[in-house]
């Protein structure tokens, strides 16, 4: 349902406020640029820092300048299982083809509760369900014997995997017989989860190049392995550098310096570093992006 190269989008802000205009221009170059799907309000999306009525308002704008011409999957995660049900019913109204709900942050639950936290959500909206695994971010990882209990309920679709473990990706795939998509959460790992049967990417640093990632993701798919290979190979230092410091501060810089967005993030997340800020302007020469 959902595969190839998806963007995890940036919200761009002017002056403290979403900056729609700006917004739209990203989602038409994405189009333009052979994403496969476009995927606001998550991490990239500084979804933590958007109120509730700026998540509905940022959802409710890709889905209307997309216009049914890619995916959206809506970021709708919440570590409260009710807000979570609340925005994804929001997304589902919008018009979003699927949301993408991350495990519960802070609260720390067993694998009981997350397992109880997505079939709640799950039960409660009729939407495509995207689940997302990061526990560099929540602090709680979803046990592959856990996906494999939620790959039976039938609108939880695909899993995000971002943990950096390829042997348990792996044994998602044999776990779950086939009735779950895995999706790479991590541009540095795109490669190895297609290898293992994975179907795509939401990818970081699609924000600035998209036609270099749909085209990795569609020359494996098309069994152009040794290509993909090498354009894998070759952005790996452009991917490390947008994990300089803490996403998405370095691909909105990225950005900024590229003349795509203005140079703001929200706090708590700051700019970066000056030497750091060094470094990306440098790769990005490297890579002409400047």
């Amino acid at each position: 349902m959902f595969d190839g190269s998806l963007v995890a989008i940036v919200t761009p802000f002017e002056n403290g406020k979403i900056d729609e205009k700006r917004l739209k221009k990203l989602i038409e170059l994405q189009i333009d640029k052979g994403t496969s799907g476009i995927v606001p309000c998550g991490t990239t999306g500084e979804s933590a820092t958007l109120s509730i009525e700026e998540h509905e308002r940022v959802v409710e704008l890709t889905v209307e300048t997309v216009a049914g011409r890619i995916p959206v999957i809506a970021g709708t995660g919440s570590n409260n299982t009710a807000e979570a049900i609340i925005l994804t019913k929001h997304a589902k109204q919008t018009g979003a083809d699927g949301v993408l709900l991350i495990s519960p942050y802070y609260n720390k639950p067993t694998q009981e509760g997350i397992f109880l936290h997505f079939q709640k959500i799950a039960q409660e909206v009729d939407i495509p369900i995207v689940l997302y695994n990061i526990a560099s971010r929540t602090g709680i990882n979803i046990e592959p014997q856990t996906v494999a209990r939620l790959a039976k309920i039938k609108n939880i679709v695909a899993i995000k995997e971002a943990s950096g473990n390829v042997a348990q990706m792996a044994m998602i795939k044999k776990l779950c017989a086939g009735n779950i998509a895995l999706i790479s959460g991590d541009d540095s790992l795109t490669l190895p989860v297609l290898s293992i049967g994975g179907v795509g990417v939401i990818s970081v640093i699609a924000n600035i190049v998209p036609d270099k990632v749909a085209q990795m993701v569609s020359l494996f798919k098309q069994n152009k392995i040794e290509q993909s290979n090498k354009l894998y190979l070759d952005l790996l230092p452009l991917v490390k550098a947008m994990f300089i410091e803490t996403n998405p501060a370095p691909v909105k810089t990225a950005m900024a310096m590229m003349g795509m967005i203005k140079p703001e993030i929200r706090l708590p997340l700051c700019a970066l570093r000056p030497e750091n800020e060094e470094k990306l302007k440098k790769i990005l020469k490297d890579y002409r992006l400047l």
